[in-house]
């Protein structure tokens, strides 16, 4: 039994399950907190995937999704089925990640019970409370319940700052996506079971240039998913090309995509990707089509340039860095861009080389570190099924350096933590 506080992570997406399972690995490694994981089922079959991938089975497993649910009726079961969790694991501390229903509900839910709020992924802001929908309104409330936040950048620390949430309580940590991507990536690399996924993409696909792309955003449904489509039939028109398209299973993404690229033989239409068979792919990719505010932070890691097929994004340091480029829905502008990248050599070492601003693969111990309010933690890298976890993803099983030293910002500070030099001698 742990001495130290009790904590709840709540988790309902694939998204959420990818960024969290890092956090969730470091919290069950430490010796200072009992660590309990939740799952409402939002999704079911797409989060099944990612726990079973990260070895993580849930104490806790709600099961809530239903066909055709509703906003509103899966709020309000969120709500009431995780206040019976609450009341019986009663922990000290709840944690929930980005932007979905389950976040947002949940968090509620904790404030009902009067339990602190810790938010990852916190701070992204579009600045128009309909796009995207209904995220942007999920963020805020959450934003207003949690008592700490794990901004992912700068930027989005300072949008927490401006709607008042005091310094002391805002943490720049970097994004746990770049943590799960880059040991997923190290493996499937590592571990057969994974590794001929990459060689089944690049049978697909040829020595054609390998695009990626994704698109199931509510706000591009209709004239944007088609307009989207008739881009990809544009491009595919080139035979240096070959596009790789995870057909979301909505029929008002699926029902034009297939009815428009169905038999093209430069267009591959896929089922939905597990994470094994998403990693792979977009590190197959030389270049990402995508509507997904992750794929925009998981794409630069792998030096992968972006075109954001939307008009906004709640991510513009991927923009500012250059990693980036909006295009929104706009067929031509899509054909234009898309055909740059392939034809400028320059313009796309320039963006595939370009800064990643979401993190260096260490947010997770970051958000350890102020978890556990400073207190001793053990200095063992985080290691899961055999493979070392380290900023670019190898597998260094050395110990670190005398004086090596992990940092995370707290209200705009740098805040060093000497993690052998403070820690030595804590390891178990």
């Amino acid at each position: 039994m742990s001495g130290g506080p009790k904590i709840l992570v709540v988790i309902g997406t694939r998204p959420e399950a990818i960024k969290l399972f890092p956090v969730v690995h470091l919290l069950r490694a430490s010796p200072h907190a009992e660590t309990e994981v939740c799952v409402t089922a939002q999704h079911r079959e797409m989060l099944d995937q990612v726990l079973a991938f990260a070895d993580i089975v849930p104490e806790h497993d709600l099961d809530l999704m239903q066909s055709g649910q509703s906003l509103e009726s899966l709020s309000a079961r969120i709500l009431l089925e995780v206040s019976a969790v609450l009341r019986k694991a009663r922990p000290d501390r709840v944690i929930v990640q980005g932007d979905t229903t389950t976040a947002m509900a949940s968090a509620l839910a904790a404030f009902y019970h009067r339990i602190p709020v810790s938010h990852v992924e916190a701070g992204l802001r579009s600045g128009d409370l309909l796009s995207p929908w209904p995220e942007e309104a999920n963020r805020k409330i959450i934003g207003q319940i949690a008592d700490q936040h794990f901004a992912p950048t700068p930027r989005a620390a300072k949008a927490l700052g401006l709607e008042g949430i005091s310094r002391g309580r805002i943490f720049t940590t970097g994004n746990t996506v770049v943590d799960a991507l880059l040991a997923a990536r190290r493996k499937i690399a590592t571990d057969p079971r994974w590794g001929n996924r990459k060689a089944a993409f690049a049978t697909m696909t040829g020595s054609r240039r390998t695009i990626l792309t994704t698109c199931h955003r509510r706000e591009n449904f209709g004239q944007g998913v088609e307009s989207v489509a008739d881009a990809l039939t544009e491009i595919a028109a080139r035979d240096d090309v070959h596009i790789l398209v995870p057909v979301h299973p909505n029929p008002n993404v699926s029902d034009i995509f297939r009815g428009r690229l169905h038999g093209h033989p430069r267009i591959s239409l896929l089922p939905p990707l597990d994470y094994v068979d998403f990693v792979s792919a977009l590190d197959h990719a030389d270049l990402v089509l995508t509507d997904s505010g992750g794929v925009q932070e998981e794409a630069p890691a792998l030096g992968k340039p972006v075109l954001v097929l939307r008009d906004n994004t709640e991510r513009p340091e991927a923009v500012e860095a250059g990693t980036a480029l909006l295009v929104g829905t706009d067929r031509p502008m899509i054909v234009e861009q898309t055909n740059r990248l392939l034809d400028d050599e320059t313009h796309y070492n320039a963006m595939a080389t370009a800064h990643n601003p979401f993190g260096d693969g260490f947010a997770s111990e970051r958000i350890l570190g102020a978890l556990l309010n400073d207190r001793r933690v053990s200095n063992r890298e985080y290691s899961w099924a055999g493979v070392h976890w380290t900023p670019n993803g190898s597998a260094d099983s050395s110990p670190r350096p005398q004086g090596d030293r992990r940092r995370y910002q707290r209200g705009g500070d740098v805040v060093d933590h000497g993690w052998l030099d403070e820690y030595q001698g804590a390891r178990p």
